[in-house]
């Protein structure tokens, strides 16, 4: 059992990233699921793809398709840090006036609110606040 589900879920796309796999597979849970959705839309990965394995169905798992640019010897990861803010034993919950930029504006914080799992960016839009997840840039 992991006490941060999260966190264990950015190491493991941090590893994969360092040794310059393509994918990883990550345990499923629905919080996971809406993070690697917003990583694709804002298009930090690939893509992301739940699977079921038929002889065990309430085992679930998540293959996040990590993203890289350049050619094949210069070939670079285009997440270049991930950041855990808001952990089990220290939550970190921000109003919609103190949603923090990730790099100027170069990263984006992942933002749990009422409205679902978004960018600050997007919360900062809709005027909400919540929990700050983790930082990507």
């Amino acid at each position: 059992m992991h006490s941060d589900p999260i966190a264990d879920m950015l190491t493991r796309v941090r590893n994969a990233l360092m040794i310059g796999s393509g994918k990883v597979t990550v345990p499923h849970s629905g919080i996971k699921v809406e993070i690697a959705r917003v990583l694709q839309e804002e298009g930090y990965i690939k893509g992301y793809e739940v699977i079921t394995d038929p002889a065990k169905p309430y085992l679930r798992d998540i293959i996040v398709e990590l993203k890289y640019y350049g050619e094949r010897r210069e070939r670079r990861a285009v997440i270049t840090g991930l950041k855990r803010v808001s952990k089990p034993g220290r939550r970190i919950y921000v109003g919609k006036k103190n949603i923090p930029w990730v790099l100027s504006g170069m990263g984006i914080a992942i933002v749990t609110t009422n409205k679902g799992v978004m960018t600050g960016q997007q919360a900062r839009r809709l005027g909400v606040g919540g929990e700050v997840l983790c930082y990507v840039w």
